[in-house]
């Protein structure tokens, strides 16, 4: 499985960006090339639009130690992970940062688009939180 880990140097508080990445809500504002649409289901469970169809979609986050895991696939017990941290740069900022995983089925080539992917992502987040 290749991975390959992103980081984004942010002048934004750790606390003001985990507030930002940590929402669900706010992924259609930054992931815009991976999330077209956020719906919710009648049970409370978040599914999202990607590029490649519907899937399920979780976030799990820690703001004291600026964990961000998430989790999406074809359902809520299929689900693939996507570590992200936002850690405190001290004296200036924040660092956030993403390991992407290439997953079973995924081509080296949507791994390598979706990591080019990120650099539009990321200039998002940067706009949202800055």
């Amino acid at each position: 499985m290749n991975t390959n880990t992103h980081t984004l140097p942010l002048a934004a508080s750790k606390d003001k960006a985990f507030a930002f990445l940590s929402k669900i809500e706010n992924l259609p504002k930054w992931a815009t090339r991976f999330c077209k649409e956020l719906r919710q289901d009648k049970a409370g469970r978040h599914r999202i639009v990607t590029p490649q169809g519907e899937i399920f979609f979780r976030i799990e986050a820690d703001a004291r130690t600026g964990v961000i895991d998430m989790y999406g696939g074809p359902g809520p017990d299929a689900m693939a992970y996507w570590p992200a941290r936002v850690v405190e740069r001290p004296g200036h900022g924040s660092l956030f940062i993403f390991t992407a995983m290439q997953y079973p089925g995924v081509s080296d080539a949507d791994f390598a688009a979706q990591c080019e992917g990120l650099k539009a992502e990321f200039e998002h987040v940067k706009a949202y939180v800055e």
